[in-house]
């Protein structure tokens, strides 16, 4: 009886084998990504047998062939490990080595990368807390590496200094340490995006530096490390030739601006050196110059002229004495009495220190002809008060409440060529189209209603017609 009444269920057996099975397939392939720094650490306790006579993994052996190009970042990083794993000698055993490795390789939430590197920077006596110079140097490791694998190859800054210590004032503040969580909430906050290139590229190689190595051990060996080779992606950069816009300022928007800025455009065939520029590169080398008003003249009109009908996102620069905001415009500007922008609208202040002030939809408004209405450009989810007010003529700005003179301003658009393109089209339909308003000709019916008429005759001058007048 029993056994006819639940026959039926008999047809579910299958399903719940084959779930089974796949469940053991999934945790195979959990195991088999966890080993994926296996060879790498095995490699580097075999050097250091090798090398210096030790069974384990030495200092020496990592900064030596993992991180051959940035010793500043090997050194903290081993260091790290070496803490973490509660090592009693200098060097670090080969099951700790990769134990630690493999829990760096699996992770994957935003705030957990950044602790961990944070941790990793922060002063070696207190691991609790972190210095201004444990900043600076987790920054310009970012900072770095996203140069070094530029895609118009190495680049340079000399602004880098003061951006630096734009992001280092604003999360200290003048003070002397903050601690570790202070740190992690403050960069989450205001550029969260900063660290992931440090993160990738230290996977990348954790998962594949023992293929160079070996070839490196085998014909070379015990020469310098081999380079990353990085390739072109695009023409064109964001920064060159800009007055408000370095190099460095770049860097520091594509990490603290919504993504939508500073998305890649299409990439050519894939490659090693290709891919780590994906995966470390955080510059957005698409960046357009469309307006600045140290060569089209600072003006509404010379704003509008140049900035509408592009259909793209935007970075609006303005500088105002020692002040340097940007506003970062999601879509095409428009001319409107009423708030418009979608959740990808920001406004950061880039000096005299960095700030991510505010970050919301509907906060961009721009009106330089609708009457009854504010006029000028501004920024803010308050309407009563704008973190941002350009007046009308462009002459001055508020910010937060304190005035200044708008000394000039620079508009860059992130989107793609076809965006631009476009942009140009239009304003050679424009042209064309006001010189076909400017050659027509008129019949004397026509004329004779023409408001030019009335104010030719008001003007004194009523025998429009006669020379001699």
């Amino acid at each position: 009886m029993s056994d006819t009444k639940y026959r039926h269920l008999e047809k579910w057996v299958p399903p719940f084998k084959s779930l089974r099975y796949s469940i053991v397939g999934i945790q195979r392939s959990r195991v088999t990504r966890r080993n994926t720094a296996a060879p790498t650490c095995k490699l580097l306790a075999q050097i250091s047998q090798k090398e210096d006579g030790i069974n384990g993994v030495t200092e020496n052996s990592f900064k030596k062939y993992l991180f051959p190009m940035y010793p500043e970042l090997a050194h903290h990083f081993y260091k790290y490990i070496h803490r973490i794993g509660k090592c009693k000698n200098k060097h670090i055993p080969l099951s700790t080595f990769r134990m630690q490795c493999e829990k760096i390789l699996s992770m994957l939430d935003d705030a957990v990368i950044i602790e961990t590197y944070v941790r990793m920077f922060s002063m070696e006596t207190d691991e609790n807390n972190m210095t201004p110079d444990g900043l600076r140097n987790m920054l310009y490791t970012s900072y770095k590496l996203s140069m070094d694998h530029y895609p118009e190859g190495p680049q340079t800054c000399l602004m880098i200094n003061q951006t630096l210590s734009a992001v280092v004032d604003g999360c200290f503040n003048k003070k002397d340490v903050h601690s570790v969580g202070f740190v992690v909430r403050w960069l989450e906050e205001h550029c969260h995006r900063i660290i992931f290139p440090v993160h990738r590229y230290c996977v990348h190689l954790l998962a594949t530096r023992h293929r160079d190595m070996e070839a490196h051990v085998e014909s070379r060996g015990a020469g310098a490390g081999l380079e990353l080779a990085t390739p072109v992606l695009e023409r064109g950069g964001a920064a060159r030739g800009s007055a408000l816009l370095p190099v460095s300022a770049a860097w520091l928007l594509a990490a603290a601006a919504p993504p939508r800025y500073s998305r890649p455009a299409a990439p050519p065939a894939p490659s090693a050196g290709w891919l780590v520029a994906r995966l470390v590169c955080a510059v957005p080398s698409h960046w357009t110059p469309l307006y600045s008003s140290s060569d089209q003249g600072l003006a509404a009109n010379r704003f509008l002229h140049h900035t509408l009908a592009y259909r793209g996102p935007t970075v609006v620069l303005a500088r105002g004495g020692p002040l340097l905001v940007a506003l970062c415009c999601p879509a095409e500007w428009r001319d409107s009495h009423c708030y418009w922008g979608d959740a990808d609208c920001a406004l950061l202040q880039l000096l005299p220190t960095f700030s991510l002030i505010e970050r919301a939809p509907k906060m961009i408004y721009l009106n330089t002809s609708i009457r009854g209405y504010p006029k000028g450009l501004r920024a803010g989810s308050d309407p009563r008060r704008p973190a941002l007010a350009i007046a009308e003529g462009f002459d001055s700005f508020t910010f937060n409440g304190a005035p200044y003179s708008l000394d000039s301003i620079e508009v860059w658009g992130c989107g793609d060529q076809a965006s631009r393109e476009t942009q140009l089209e239009i304003k050679k339909w424009q042209i064309r189209e006001a010189e076909k308003q400017r050659q027509v000709k008129l019949s004397a019916a026509d004329w004779m209603e023409h408001p030019d008429r009335y104010l030719l005759e008001l003007a004194g001058r009523p025998q429009y017609n006669n020379s001699a007048s």
